[in-house]
């Protein structure tokens, strides 16, 4: 039988930043360009598309509701249009989430980050946690990648390796270590996260300075999450 309590403990006592990666000279390939706030406008989000086309950003990040409208201003560009669910809690049910994240992608979204349920991950409800994920996942068409948020800030470190690992057994395609709400990512959660799995990563949080992102790209990022695109990705 697997111990799965003695692995995470390895896990957490065997992290460190790998320094020997190769990190592209430009972090702006890995930049989903994030405006999520309620308050963002129409002029808003053409700004941020704007922004993201001329930096060369991956993608942008954007509620449900704007998605059709940037899905037109980003057509037959490079540029990425990734979108939230279950957003900034995760304690929607799952047949809500799974509706939000099908019409996003109706929509025109490439992508969805949604949020675990955080809650039952705490009341050790891992199976709900596994299948609430498990339904979104379906409810896409395979080429649209999941993101999991499991928010970091209010998990210790055992409990960020047990979420990736859920995270992964779900058939997610990344995890995301969080929402920005509860707190900033640190460098150790994706280390933590990058030991645990074999699924990409996307760091999120606080993320506003470019010696931070590289920080978190050593440390295993795939992805990095920023409201602060062009300050991050500036030489």
């Amino acid at each position: 039988m697997i111990d799965r309590e003695y692995i995470i403990r390895e896990i957490i006592n065997h992290t460190g930043t790998n320094g020997d990666i190769n990190i592209n000279n430009s972090v702006a390939s890995r930049v989903e360009h994030t405006l999520l706030n309620p308050e963002a406008t129409k002029e808003d989000i053409k700004i941020l598309c704007d922004e993201a086309k001329f930096y060369g950003f991956f993608g942008v990040c954007i509620q449900p509701y704007w998605v059709k409208f940037a899905h037109t201003l980003l057509r037959n560009t490079n540029v990425n249009l990734v979108t939230v669910c279950g957003f900034p809690d995760g304690t929607q049910r799952s047949e809500v989430k799974t509706q939000e994240a099908r019409l996003a992608v109706l929509d025109g979204a490439d992508e969805v980050d949604m949020v675990m349920n955080i809650g039952a991950f705490k009341s050790k409800d891992y199976d709900n946690v596994v299948n609430d994920i498990k339904m979104v996942k379906n409810a896409i068409r395979p080429i649209v990648k999941l993101k999991v948020i499991i928010e970091t800030p209010l998990l210790s470190e055992e409990e960020i390796v047990k979420a990736a690992l859920l995270v992964e057994e779900s058939g997610a395609n990344f995890v995301k270590t969080g929402t920005g709400r509860n707190g900033p990512v640190k460098v150790r959660d994706v280390e933590l996260i990058k030991k645990a799995v074999k699924i990409p990563i996307k760091a999120a949080g606080g993320i506003r300075e470019k010696e931070l992102a590289l920080q978190l790209i050593r440390a295993g990022a795939e992805r990095i999450g920023t409201s602060s695109g062009p300050k991050v990705a500036g030489e």
